[in-house]
């Protein structure tokens, strides 16, 4: 039977989109048009729709589209899903309790999933969904069933504030929609909602903030939207940088750590074999999932917040043994001669093939990936795939996990590999920017960039997105002087996701990149053609002003 997860009256034209759509990214926040290049639904306008999706993927952040499409009126009329959702459906909670704005979010089962999809029109009253004639009954989602401590309970009560009132309601709405029995204590927060997106964060921010908000919990903060130090210096608009850097400023004032990194993994404290995390910022999940084998729900944002401040969390998801499991095998080669662009490309390639489930990738025991490889590989997972982890037998930690009885099998084939570098590589090959640090750059790949570049002179923009953690390191060992005398530029606090003009070139009209994450987010969200290769054909782009016009060998071979 469907549910009710956030209730309200409402009706509309239906919008069904075939696959999953990140709403940060893929959706206009200021007009309600789908603008993810690689989505079939591009062009579609979501606002005033009634919004039929299976899920959402892709980044934490669209819970603050959805907040922003809610206050400039042009948020779907309502959400309908067929499998679970957290992000956008947070961002519902959000607007709802703090902003009494309503979108009402439904799940359905697939039969009623099913024939909801061929309706023009439906309507929600109550508890009762209609569309074109046909009827579903609803339950509602509750809080009533979740086992609270005393703590909890004094939260709720507003023992301890204003602001752990609201976040300890905001995480017990969405334990109820995760069908959660119980909240469990967290051990560290990173903070995804500290991007300026649009005005919609600083908003909520702010009103925590005001409330008495603070954090309970180590808590590091995700990259920011500018250079907070240097944004006036780089040319920022003035109305633009107060806004970014007063929400960086409102969530240190709740007592987050600076980071600013979109990498925590980078910061050389890394949580555990099995520890209980809240992680925000999609390739942080999935990294601290698969590769170091911590626990953390894909938590969206303003409910990393909630979390840091309450030091809880639904007992949902991969907290769970069981949730952890393989559902789908994907079998894979690695071409002999690949490079490094491999792996980001294996990751799009591998959530493609397990949009809404976590895969087991076989057939990589002997290649030995490095931390880097697999920080590619995990974002551009993130991008395709809803799932918080993967696996990859012999190389991730819970890779010997059994997978489920009915696991089923699919293969990434060298045609996939070729199909995905073309579908990459549709810009111009003039390249006028050479974009690199989507995540953040490690101190190992500044060191191969200039190993690479080897003394020469770059002929076009090439700009490295790093942490501070990252800068402070690469300054001390010497790369940093080495990059910069080749002419590259390096910017630190915020990444190619965030990133705006004129710190982005403002005359670039064809970047080149060696992430598979960005190649998928940069034509929506910069308007620009992309290219993509591995990171020494990024180098030869660089000095050439040229990217390479074919597949690479071990492609094409």
């Amino acid at each position: 039977m469907g549910e009710l997860v956030v209730a309200g009256e409402v009706a509309g034209n239906v919008l069904v989109c075939d696959e999953g759509l990140s709403f940060w990214g893929g959706v206009d926040p200021a007009t309600g048009e789908i603008v993810d290049a690689h989505h079939p639904q591009r062009g579609q306008v979501v606002a005033g729709r009634v919004l039929m999706m299976p899920t959402t993927r892709g980044s934490c952040t669209g819970s603050g589209v959805l907040l922003e499409l809610a206050f400039r009126n042009v948020a779907p009329a309502m959400l309908v899903f067929r499998e679970a959702e957290d992000v956008v459906t947070l961002g519902s909670v959000v607007a709802s309790n703090l902003f009494g704005l309503s979108i009402p979010v439904v799940r359905l089962t697939a039969g009623e999933y099913h024939r909801l999809a061929q309706a023009s029109t439906a309507r929600l009253s109550g508890t009762r969904l209609e569309a074109d004639g046909v009827g579903v009954d609803l339950t509602v989602v509750s809080t009533d069933d979740i086992e609270l401590s005393e703590a909890d309970q004094a939260m709720l009560a507003g023992d301890r504030g204003e602001a752990v009132k609201v976040a300890m309601q905001t995480v017990c709405a969405m334990a109820a929609s995760q069908k959660a029995a119980r909240l469990i204590d967290i051990t560290r927060v990173h903070i995804d909602g500290c991007i300026y997106a649009s005005p919609s964060f600083l908003t909520f921010a702010r009103k925590m903030a005001d409330l008495g908000g603070r954090v309970s919990v180590p808590t590091t903060m995700n990259a920011i939207s500018v250079d907070h130090a240097n944004w006036r210096a780089q040319g920022v608009a003035e109305e633009f940088g107060v806004a970014a850097a007063g929400l960086a400023d409102a969530y240190v004032e709740m007592g987050a750590k600076p980071s600013f990194t979109c990498a925590p993994y980078l910061l050389g404290d890394d949580p555990g074999l099995g520890e209980e995390i809240a992680w925000a910022e999609s390739n942080a999940v999935v990294y601290a999932n698969s590769v170091l084998g911590a626990r953390t729900v894909k938590h969206p944002d303003f409910l990393d917040l909630c979390i840091a401040i309450t030091g809880r969390a639904p007992q949902s998801g991969v907290y769970i043994d069981a949730n952890r499991a393989p559902r789908r095998i994907v079998e894979v080669a690695q071409p002999e001669g690949a490079d490094d662009s491999f792996w980001p490309m294996l990751g799009w390639l591998v959530g493609q093939a397990a949009p809404d489930r976590i895969p087991l990738v076989v057939g990589l025991e002997r290649s030995a990936p490095s931390a880097d490889d697999l920080k590619a590989m995990c974002a551009a997972f993130g991008t395709t795939s809803a799932a918080p982890m993967l696996h990859i037998a012999g190389v991730t930690p819970e890779a010997d996990l059994e997978p489920v009885s009915d696991a089923d099998r699919v293969e990434a084939t060298a045609d996939d590999f070729e199909d995905l570098w073309r579908r990459f590589n549709s810009g111009s090959s003039e390249v006028d920017l050479v974009a690199l640090g989507s995540p953040h750059m490690s101190q190992s790949e500044c060191d191969m960039l200039a190993v690479l570049l080897n003394g020469r002179q770059v002929v076009v923009d090439t700009v490295v997105t790093l942490g501070r953690a990252t800068l402070e390191a690469i300054a001390g060992s010497g790369t940093h002087a080495r990059l910069t005398g080749c002419g590259v530029r390096i910017v630190s606090d915020l990444c190619w996701c965030s990133i705006s003009e004129p710190v982005f070139p403002p005359s670039a009209r064809v970047l080149m990149t060696n992430s598979g994450k960005y190649a998928h987010y940069a034509p929506g969200l910069s308007g620009r053609q992309v290219r993509f290769g591995s990171l020494a054909q990024c180098v030869a782009a660089a000095v050439e002003g040229r990217a390479p016009s074919t597949p690479p060998g071990w492609l094409s071979g």
